[in-house]
């Protein structure tokens, strides 16, 4: 028989894809979606925010209130409830506080004051429970019994004006309680409405409290 030369016959390796079974190649297919998936979510809030910017694109506005740089973290406060409960301050981080103050005599100017902080809160309609109206008493005198329509549903604590201006401060010439003072829920006192405010300045300033409302939805929710 004469020798023949040895043939060699070369097959094509299978593909990674060929050579899992069904299974596996269905795993790997699900775990490659779930990472695109991750990655979008990881994304999404820098989308939103160019999208926000280069096709919404807001106009140019100015901001009403004073906005605090650096912001002042709440301090450690001595404050009472208007029985005498003594009262920790820090309990009422957690909510945005929108913050008068004023003596208990409670003069014309503070009903003014009592008065566009209630309408302001309501004016943001199905967001005001993120918000807290607070009333800062900053002497020890009673409180008269007309006030008592007027802060229904408010936050009414008593902090001797010495300890509290260890937080608030008022602008250059006016006085603590010609101010609405804004606090953000990590308790840091973060803009101050301007002096004696009137309906008109009351308009804008329920603007800017829009703003701060939409800009952080995706982190504060109502309640403590």
């Amino acid at each position: 028989m004469a020798d023949e030369p040895l043939a060699l016959t070369v097959h094509s390796m299978p593909s990674p894809r060929q050579a899992l079974t069904g299974a596996e190649a269905r795993r790997t297919v699900l775990g490659r979606w779930k990472m695109v998936l991750v990655l979008l979510c990881c994304a999404a809030p820098v989308i939103a925010s160019y999208f926000t910017y280069y096709v919404i694109r807001p106009e140019g506005r100015s901001v009403y209130g004073d906005l605090i740089d650096p912001q002042r973290p709440m301090p450690s406060l001595a404050a009472t409830a208007p029985d005498g409960a003594r009262i920790e301050l820090s309990s009422l981080h957690g909510q945005w506080l929108l913050i008068a103050v004023g003596d208990a005599a409670c003069d014309a100017v503070c009903e003014q004051q009592l008065y566009l902080q209630r309408q302001l809160r309501e004016s943001l309609g199905r967001e005001k429970d993120r918000l807290d109206r607070v009333w800062i008493i900053s002497d020890a005198a009673p409180l008269p019994a007309r006030l008592e329509s007027a802060l229904h549903g408010a936050t009414v604590v008593r902090v001797p004006a010495a300890e509290l201006s260890r937080w608030l401060a008022p602008a250059a010439g006016q006085a603590l309680s010609d101010h609405l003072y804004l606090v953000d829920p990590m308790g840091n006192w973060m803009m101050r409405f301007p002096a004696r405010m009137d309906v008109a300045g009351a308009s804008r300033a329920k603007r800017d409290l829009d703003r701060l409302m939409r800009a952080s939805a995706s982190w504060d929710e109502p309640g403590r």
